[in-house]
């Protein structure tokens, strides 16, 4: 059987409470063997870390989202850094800009965000980032947080994170993947209208893409609509190795591994 994972799936949010059991069955039947939950706010990362000790393969990543930037407070560092310290708490996440939406004041959301990246290079945990529209901002803010981890001589120059959901151009993935972070690859891979996407993965290694479903959301063709979940890995797996034009068992083997190697999975048994 083949081993997947799905490196970023909202399992916590209620549009699974009616079947979550049998969701994370379908997920197993599916060869998916590890996922994990990003925390959107404080409330989110500790349902995040609730589900981690009900499921098994269930893992846990923590952090403010930049629309949920108006929850920030004082006190969240430090929440966020105590529950952190969790066994299965593997990054720090979803953290990151979005200016496409104005919930959070740009100025806001990259004092924001600069301080969870402070938090995951002191914990030495890696990010996940959530990038929509600001790919300038991001890139200046990475730059000099990776040149921080240097001076530091971190083990997370080498594993830094991930650009969630990738959407930017092709110029930002190579930028990107320069100081070590992978691309997230999710549903829309597989759109007919997503050419730019499959352009950039074309270009890059296997070893530099992870593979996610955002689940409930950015459902992959053909249940385009429907609820997503994480089952649907193997569906953005299969396109992969159709776009790079290799076996479906080599894509789950490096990327499953290079997941592994980032998020350390087994350093928490």
């Amino acid at each position: 059987m083949l081993e997947l994972v799905d490196t970023h799936c909202h399992l916590n949010f209620n549009t699974f409470d009616n079947d979550r059991r049998q969701v994370v069955e379908r997920a197993r039947e599916n060869g998916i063997y590890r996922i994990l939950i990003p925390g959107i706010d404080i409330e989110t990362s500790r349902s995040a870390i609730d589900f981690t000790d009900v499921y098994d393969d269930v893992y846990a990543s923590i952090g403010i989202h930049p629309n949920m930037g108006y929850t920030w407070t004082s006190q969240s560092y430090e929440e966020l850094r105590m529950i952190a310290l969790q066994r299965k708490v593997v990054a720090i996440g979803e953290i990151g800009l979005d200016y496409y939406r104005d919930q959070t004041p740009k100025t806001q959301q990259q004092v924001i965000f600069k301080k969870q990246l402070e938090l995951a290079a002191d914990l030495g945990k890696p990010v996940i980032i959530h990038n929509r529209e600001a790919s300038d901002d991001i890139l200046k803010i990475i730059q000099e947080w990776y040149k921080g981890l240097n001076d530091d001589r971190s083990r997370l120059v080498e594993h830094p994170g991930v650009m969630h959901s990738f959407s930017g151009n092709i110029n930002f993935a190579r930028e990107i993947v320069s100081y070590n972070f992978k691309i997230g690859i999710t549903g829309p891979i597989t759109f007919n209208n997503s050419q730019l996407l499959q352009e950039i993965v074309r270009f890059h290694r296997v070893d530099k893409l992870l593979i996610e479903t955002d689940a409930p959301y950015l459902t992959p063709h053909p249940y385009r609509g429907k609820r997503n979940e994480p089952a649907n890995v193997r569906i953005i797996a299969e396109k992969i190795a159709e776009l790079k034009e290799d076996s479906l068992d080599k894509i789950a083997k490096v990327t499953t591994a290079e997941a592994d190697r980032l998020f350390g999975w087994r350093e928490t048994l």
